[in-house]
């Protein structure tokens, strides 16, 4: 009697073809989230509107990606990351065209702001956590870590890629390329994006001789009790100060502060990208480290690195020193967002792989309210007091602090209260 077939061996486990389209979405969200930074003086000269209005119109965009984190999480947690993903690259694409046409500052508060947050907030904050969490687990941290990748190799693609053509062609029409980009990856998405393992007759992280196990159901009261637990304060206030000394002050301004120190806009992207590049490689050696250390100790040390950079940031920009912006560039980078992975595994432990869309969802909100009040108040700063010294230093002080409140976190996970 013959022993019975066993199934075949897939060739490509299909978590990493669902890995690759996700990659490709968190890479435009990244360019279109970095382009108010690229597009920031254009725009002055194009609108005749002031810095501070501008930057709020950017730092609107921010708290609305921040405010459609946890909408987004909770509807992939309930639909799954395909529909989302469709609807967030839909908006994303619309609010980038009616953008190119927009003329007065409400006008780019409610497209540029409004509506290409709301987008990116769908596709470009919580996916890759859930997309990690749904289809791997003895490589998440990995997962997690390449994503975030992802988001760096936007930054470096994007931004010199952004510039030249703003100069060339003007920030309108470069506007609308992004909008083009974003339609065309709906294709992929709807071909290739499946929700979970299960959709394809696979468990998580390919075994196909193990047979799919149902997908875990979120818990719809999870937020609820995680509110009253210590580590959800802690990863949403860090998280905060995160937001606010990445994307807020550095992500927003650093070109426009590389121009008072004189240095020409394509020369401050150049840094920027290398910014990214060794943002790349920052995130990715960080989730390889949350797959094997402490998280909690990995982001005091991210926290308290990160301030000292911004501590030197003003000391060689004053002397309008090139090389030293350069040394800042790779510190920076290192550290730019290699704050994900320990914290979405922080959120996974805690509160359960099945949450994560909604929990995670919350946390990065206050990611993106920090990055919002400091964009603002970065533009805020540089019209009053002429420089944005006195930003940068309170920036510092705010990675310091996050260093410390690393210090109260819970490694293993705790009993959710009751209602």
């Amino acid at each position: 009697m013959n022993p019975p077939a066993r199934p075949p061996t897939a060739r490509l486990y299909y978590g990493w073809i669902v890995v690759a389209v996700t990659a490709a979405i968190l890479l435009l969200a990244a360019g279109t989230r970095s382009a108010p930074g690229v597009f920031l003086l254009p725009m002055l000269y194009d609108t005749g509107l002031s810095r501070s209005s501008l930057s709020f119109a950017v730092s609107v965009g921010l708290v609305v990606f921040g405010l459609g984190s946890p909408l987004a999480g909770m509807l992939i947690d309930r639909h799954g990351p395909r529909r989302v993903t469709t609807a967030g690259l839909l908006l994303l694409a619309a609010s980038l065209l009616l953008s190119a046409v927009s003329h007065s500052a409400f006008a780019l508060t409610l497209t540029w702001g409004v509506l290409s947050g709301l987008g990116t907030g769908l596709v470009g904050s919580v996916l890759g956590a859930a997309v990690a969490n749904r289809w791997f687990v003895r490589q998440r941290g990995l997962i997690v870590g390449l994503f975030g990748a992802a988001t760096s190799a936007g930054q470096l693609m994007f931004i010199p890629a952004l510039t030249a053509a703003a100069a060339h062609l003007g920030w309108r029409p470069t506007t609308v390329i992004l909008g083009a980009l974003a339609a065309a990856l709906l294709l992929p998405t709807l071909l290739l994006l499946r929700n979970a393992p299960g959709d394809v007759g696979l468990a998580p992280d390919g075994d196909p001789a193990l047979k799919a196990p149902p997908a875990p159901k979120p818990d719809p009261g999870v937020m609820a009790r995680a509110l009253r637990t210590p580590n959800f304060w802690l990863l949403a206030g860090t998280f905060f100060i995160c937001g606010a000394t990445s994307n807020g002050i550095i992500g927003t301004h650093f070109i426009a502060y590389a121009a008072d120190c004189g240095i020409v806009a394509g020369t401050a992207a150049g840094f920027l990208a290398l910014m990214g590049a060794f943002n790349f490689v920052g995130t990715l050696a960080s989730g390889y480290l949350t797959d094997r250390y402490d998280p909690r100790k990995l982001l005091g040390a991210y926290y308290a690195f990160r301030g000292l950079s911004l501590l030197v940031l003003p000391l060689v920009g004053a002397s309008g020193n090139a090389a030293g912006l350069v040394v800042f560039a790779v510190l920076f980078g290192l550290d730019y967002i290699a704050t994900v992975p320990p914290t979405t595994a922080i959120v996974a432990d805690t509160y359960g792989r099945a949450n994560v869309g909604t929990v995670y969802g919350w946390v990065f909100c206050a990611h993106q309210f920090g990055a919002a009040g400091a964009a603002w108040l970065g533009g805020l700063t540089r019209d009053h007091l002429g420089s944005y010294g006195m930003a940068f230093v309170a920036a510092a002080a705010l990675c310091l602090a996050g260093a410390a409140l690393t210090r109260g976190m819970r490694r293993t996970p705790a009993p959710l209260p009751t209602l």
